[in-house]
């Protein structure tokens, strides 16, 4: 556990929290996570119950979705526990609701508009939905350079964003949340930074980081925001602080701390690959890693690939302590 600036708030990870019943596995990859009014845990990942349910200690509750999604990358909550989640490979967007019934879907399953047109999908990747209004604002993505805002039904207002580095250009907008009621915060991942707008897609600020892949605010009272950073390519791997953590920023982007190790791992301090990222009411955080796709399927991982899927850490979950 690493302070940057002074902090009064402390988090320990929690081992093992995800019981994960018999038969049932993330393959890996637990690509995002959220929590609903109850502080039920839901996990959108790449295993045989793409839509995993848990209560707060972790016990699994239900599984849903079975054999609807092509690649499950995003996932969020509103208000009403309903459920959106963002299929990258499948190039679409749903609200469900809280039994997994599909109450509308945005873009056409298996039909990208033209790769880096600006178009609605082109490998979508996160989901942020303003509290109030229900608007809906979505990265996209890896095929695109985007990010594209929607009335609560669904219907499309407006889109920003064009490849590039400069303010308000995107390289791999790659995750996004509300900041309050008026501003959205982008993971511009291969940019190395946040991108901060107002919610017509005004660009305000940016905010350098290592590899900010994933973004959450806090809960309640909970402002705070929470960043989990990508490992660093393989020419760097072994570096020490490099990636492979989580930085919690005040909601104006000054940082607060850091949680984990110093270089990535299946430790219980460590991280591989903070994917997606959620809290709770409590203030615990939950992270979702993509861990066999971006770290034992490395090349420079080779002796680590004969663990079997479903068998790595995916999923963490970090209690705040005092």
């Amino acid at each position: 556990m690493v302070d940057i600036v002074e902090s009064n708030t402390k988090f320990a990870p929690v081992d093992r929290w995800a019981k994960l019943p018999m038969g049932i596995t993330f393959r890996g990859d637990a690509t995002s996570v959220a929590t609903d009014s109850k502080d039920n845990v839901y996990v959108f990942n790449r295993g045989n119950e793409p839509i995993a349910v848990f209560d707060s200690d972790g016990n699994f509750l239900r599984g849903m979705g079975h054999g609807e999604f092509v690649r499950p990358h995003g996932i969020e909550i509103d208000k009403d526990d309903n459920i959106y989640v963002v299929d990258d490979d499948g190039h679409f967007v749903q609200k469900r609701d809280n039994d997994g019934s599909v109450l509308f879907t945005i873009g056409n399953k298996n039909k990208p508009c033209k790769w880096q047109s600006g178009g609605i999908f082109n490998r979508p990747t996160d989901i942020a939905i303003h509290p109030e209004t229900g608007e809906l604002f979505v990265s996209d993505g890896y095929g695109n350079s985007r990010v594209h805002k929607f009335d609560r039904d669904g219907n499309h207002i407006l889109s920003w964003g064009v490849p590039g580095s400069d303010p308000g250009e995107f390289s791999l907008p790659h995750n996004i949340t509300m900041i309050g009621l008026d501003r959205i915060a982008v993971c511009d991942r291969e940019n190395f930074r946040l991108q901060i707008f107002d919610l017509d897609g005004k660009f305000l600020k940016q905010i350098h980081l290592h590899h900010p892949m994933s973004i959450t605010q806090g809960k309640l009272s909970d402002d705070r925001l929470y960043v989990g950073e990508m490992i660093p390519p393989p020419v760097q791997q072994g570096v020490p602080n490099l990636g492979a953590k989580v930085s919690i920023l005040t909601p104006e982007g000054d940082m607060l701390q850091q949680i984990g190790d110093k270089l990535p791992g299946e430790g219980l301090w460590q991280f591989t690959s903070p994917h997606g990222i959620s809290t709770d009411s409590e203030g615990s955080i939950y992270v979702a890693e993509v861990a066999w796709t971006n770290y034992f399927s490395r090349p420079a991982n080779s002796g680590l690939d004969s663990t079997p899927l479903g068998e790595v850490v995916s999923l963490r979950k970090w209690e705040k302590v005092t």
